[in-house]
């Protein structure tokens, strides 16, 4: 797996996230333990200092699998949010987690559970709360 890029996550989102990860299901583990590893590298910023370009819960962004050449637009939501979001992807699938914290143009290596890897490329963010100062989302 290459080198992890640098990742930027909201304070709210790191306190939420790390609840979720206290509570994993043995079937959500993996993806949990993942999802701590990146909490524990990243740099946590208050709400209002998260800059407009870096993917946080509830952001609907647009990304390239660049293994399989396949462009998404999903907005990464929590779990509780999946059926309430009709283009959601949770944060605790390991697609969703790889994405929080990400810049636009970031490329993540990200394992998956099947002993495979995917490739993912940030290409744009439609939608982020903290742009829209919807700090407590």
């Amino acid at each position: 797996m290459g080198q992890r890029p640098p990742i930027i996550i909201n304070r709210l989102d790191a306190e939420r996230l790390q609840r979720l990860i206290d509570q994993a299901s043995d079937k959500d583990l993996a993806v949990a333990e993942l999802l701590e590893e990146e909490l524990s590298r990243g740099e946590v910023l208050n709400p209002e200092d998260i800059p407009d370009d870096v993917v946080s819960m509830n952001s609907q962004v647009r990304f390239t699998d660049l293994n399989r050449g396949a462009q998404m637009i999903r907005t990464l939501v929590y779990p509780h949010s999946l059926a309430s979001v009709p283009d959601g992807i949770s944060v605790m699938a390991p697609i969703g987690a790889a994405l929080i914290g990400l810049k636009v143009g970031d490329i993540i290596d990200w394992p998956l559970p099947n002993n495979t890897e995917a490739r993912l490329r940030i290409d744009a963010i439609f939608w982020q709360p903290e742009r829209e100062k919807q700090f407590h989302r």
